[in-house]
């Protein structure tokens, strides 16, 4: 199975007719270096906006700005380190110096495995400081811009995950972040009035780096191969036996964002080839 993390061609990007989707308005991306952070990134931009990425990695963020600028789009790479507090606020502040902050994506994430009693707490104050507390925080910068834009409408956009609904052994830490994105989606829905909404995007397993290095520690601590790891851990549950692309899971934020997600108020794009919604089933059926 072929698991290397593929290219983006512009064929692939969802396009979408938008007046909001236009050169003045800023969509600000977490995680823009590799993955669902650079297709996000290449995404909103292919569909007219102007995008500030940030990455801890510059190399990889100027990577994908020069990706961006290649496929005829708009962005500012930032580096910025998502657990200092004044590298947000001078990443959002920048991003208001190219046009209106309208949306805002996170997806900036890591992974540890390991058991709850195994697990260590430097570990899981970074995981916390990354993947709740940084969009948290950037909701709370980016909300006010949004209010104040032509219509005073704006998006958040949370990239969660199958582990914010259900709970895999040697992952609590993730799982308690995903439930946590999922949370905050509908905290700021709730407080949106309908014009300020948030939503997250739940997959299984996406074809980046964060997932290919998760193979290794999967084999390890499971006594499998790698291999087995892919067929029957990672796609074991799923209906549909190939991992998303990066670019499949972009396109999903940019229809949530447009006008065709106007009713998608803290809700959740659950896209996982039905690992989920068949999970409880098919084990039932394998014990009959």
């Amino acid at each position: 199975m072929d698991i290397t993390e593929p290219k983006i061609t512009l064929e692939e990007i969802l396009k979408l007719e938008d007046d909001n989707f236009n050169p003045d308005h800023v969509c600000i991306v977490t995680g823009a270096g590799m993955g669902i952070g650079r297709a996000t990134a290449v995404a909103a931009a292919a569909n007219g906006l102007s995008v500030v990425g940030l990455d801890i990695n510059e190399t990889e963020g100027v990577k994908t700005e020069s990706m961006v600028q290649d496929l005829g789009g708009k962005m500012r790479f930032v580096k910025a380190d998502l657990t200092r507090d004044e590298d947000l606020i001078s990443a959002v502040h920048m991003a208001t110096e190219m046009g209106a902050v309208k949306y805002l994506v996170n997806i900036a994430g890591i992974q540890h495995l390991d058991a709850v009693e195994n697990f260590p707490m430097e570990k899981y104050d970074l995981m916390q400081r990354i993947m709740l507390r940084a969009p948290f925080f950037l909701s709370q910068l980016t909300i006010p811009h949004m209010r104040k834009t032509g219509d005073g409408t704006g998006g958040v956009g949370n990239m969660a995950s199958i582990h914010g609904h259900i709970c895999t052994l040697n992952k609590s830490v993730y799982n308690i972040m995903k439930f946590g994105l999922r949370a905050l989606s509908q905290s700021i829905s709730a407080e949106g009035d309908g014009k300020i909404r948030s939503f997250t995007v739940s997959t299984g397993f996406v074809k980046t780096a964060l997932a290919l290095n998760q193979i290794p520690a999967q084999a390890e601590q499971r006594g499998i191969t790698p291999e087995q790891v892919v067929r029957d851990v990672m796609m074991g549950d799923s209906r549909i036996k190939e991992m998303m692309t990066p670019i499949e899971v972009a396109n999903l934020f940019m229809l949530g964002f447009s006008r065709f997600g106007k009713y998608l108020v803290g809700g959740d794009l659950l896209f996982d080839g039905g690992m989920v919604l068949t999970y409880a089933e098919k084990k039932k059926i394998s014990k009959s």
